[in-house]
Protein backbone atom coordinates (compact mmCIF):
# COMPACT_ATOMS: atom_id res chain seq x y z
CA UNK A 1 0.00 0.00 0.00
CA UNK A 2 1.48 3.51 -0.74
CA UNK A 3 1.87 6.00 1.61
CA UNK A 4 -0.23 9.01 0.08
CA UNK A 5 1.49 12.54 0.91
CA UNK A 6 -1.05 15.15 2.35
CA UNK A 7 -0.18 18.69 1.61
CA UNK A 8 -1.07 21.66 4.17
CA UNK A 9 -2.62 24.12 2.01
CA UNK A 10 -2.99 26.52 5.27
CA UNK A 11 -0.49 29.35 3.55
CA UNK A 12 -2.85 29.34 0.51
CA UNK A 13 -5.58 29.92 3.06
CA UNK A 14 -3.93 32.69 4.67
CA UNK A 15 -2.82 34.38 2.09
CA UNK A 16 -6.36 33.90 -0.08
CA UNK A 17 -7.80 35.45 3.25
CA UNK A 18 -5.71 38.69 3.86
CA UNK A 19 -6.09 39.52 0.25
CA UNK A 20 -10.00 38.95 0.25
CA UNK A 21 -10.60 41.23 2.53
CA UNK A 22 -8.24 43.78 1.93
CA UNK A 23 -10.22 44.37 -1.34
CA UNK A 24 -13.26 44.84 0.26
CA UNK A 25 -12.18 47.49 2.44
CA UNK A 26 -10.40 48.92 -0.43
CA UNK A 27 -13.69 48.51 -2.55
CA UNK A 28 -15.73 49.75 0.23
CA UNK A 29 -13.11 52.77 0.72
CA UNK A 30 -13.54 53.74 -3.26
CA UNK A 31 -17.28 53.82 -2.65
CA UNK A 32 -16.95 55.71 0.64
CA UNK A 33 -14.63 58.24 -1.46
CA UNK A 34 -17.38 58.31 -4.14
CA UNK A 35 -20.48 58.88 -1.32
CA UNK A 36 -18.56 62.40 -0.24
CA UNK A 37 -17.86 63.16 -4.38
CA UNK A 38 -14.39 63.04 -4.19
CA UNK A 39 -13.60 60.60 -6.45
CA UNK A 40 -15.93 58.70 -9.71
CA UNK A 41 -15.05 55.50 -7.85
CA UNK A 42 -18.47 54.05 -7.01
CA UNK A 43 -18.14 50.98 -10.02
CA UNK A 44 -14.39 50.64 -9.31
CA UNK A 45 -15.45 49.95 -5.92
CA UNK A 46 -17.82 47.48 -6.86
CA UNK A 47 -15.79 45.49 -8.79
CA UNK A 48 -13.32 45.24 -6.25
CA UNK A 49 -15.61 44.31 -3.93
CA UNK A 50 -17.10 41.37 -6.23
CA UNK A 51 -13.00 40.33 -7.32
CA UNK A 52 -12.83 40.12 -3.32
CA UNK A 53 -15.63 37.83 -3.23
CA UNK A 54 -14.62 35.68 -5.78
CA UNK A 55 -10.91 35.60 -3.89
CA UNK A 56 -12.69 34.33 -0.43
CA UNK A 57 -14.75 31.94 -2.64
CA UNK A 58 -11.52 30.32 -4.38
CA UNK A 59 -10.46 30.35 -0.24
CA UNK A 60 -13.17 27.85 0.19
CA UNK A 61 -12.23 25.61 -2.54
CA UNK A 62 -8.73 25.55 -1.83
CA UNK A 63 -8.20 21.91 -0.27
CA UNK A 64 -11.01 20.45 -2.95
CA UNK A 65 -9.92 21.66 -6.27
CA UNK A 66 -6.62 23.22 -5.70
CA UNK A 67 -5.99 24.37 -9.71
CA UNK A 68 -9.79 26.01 -10.24
CA UNK A 69 -8.71 28.06 -6.72
CA UNK A 70 -5.60 28.82 -8.09
CA UNK A 71 -6.80 30.17 -11.06
CA UNK A 72 -9.52 31.85 -9.66
CA UNK A 73 -6.99 34.16 -7.29
CA UNK A 74 -5.22 35.17 -10.34
CA UNK A 75 -8.50 36.64 -11.79
CA UNK A 76 -9.01 38.04 -8.99
CA UNK A 77 -6.22 39.86 -8.80
CA UNK A 78 -6.16 41.36 -11.92
CA UNK A 79 -10.14 42.43 -11.55
CA UNK A 80 -8.63 43.91 -7.36
CA UNK A 81 -5.78 45.43 -9.28
CA UNK A 82 -8.15 46.95 -11.70
CA UNK A 83 -10.68 47.66 -10.09
CA UNK A 84 -9.40 49.20 -6.89
CA UNK A 85 -7.66 52.09 -9.13
CA UNK A 86 -4.26 50.84 -7.78
CA UNK A 87 -5.04 51.93 -4.02
CA UNK A 88 -4.82 47.99 -3.73
CA UNK A 89 -1.22 46.66 -5.03
CA UNK A 90 -0.50 44.63 -1.44
CA UNK A 91 -3.65 42.76 -0.94
CA UNK A 92 -3.45 42.05 -4.71
CA UNK A 93 0.34 40.99 -4.14
CA UNK A 94 -1.61 38.52 -1.35
CA UNK A 95 -3.66 36.97 -3.70
CA UNK A 96 -0.98 36.71 -6.76
CA UNK A 97 0.91 34.82 -3.71
CA UNK A 98 -1.84 32.57 -2.93
CA UNK A 99 -2.63 31.73 -6.56
CA UNK A 100 1.07 31.05 -7.61
CA UNK A 101 1.32 28.70 -4.95
CA UNK A 102 -2.48 27.16 -5.24
CA UNK A 103 -1.02 26.60 -8.17
CA UNK A 104 2.26 24.95 -8.78
CA UNK A 105 2.90 23.87 -5.15
CA UNK A 106 3.09 20.31 -5.28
Amino acid sequence: MKRRRVISRTPEIVLGLIGSVGGIFSGSFLILLRSIDVANASFLGIMAILASLLALLSTCYVNKKTEIAGVGFIIATMFVILGSDYINIISALFLLAAGMSALFRK
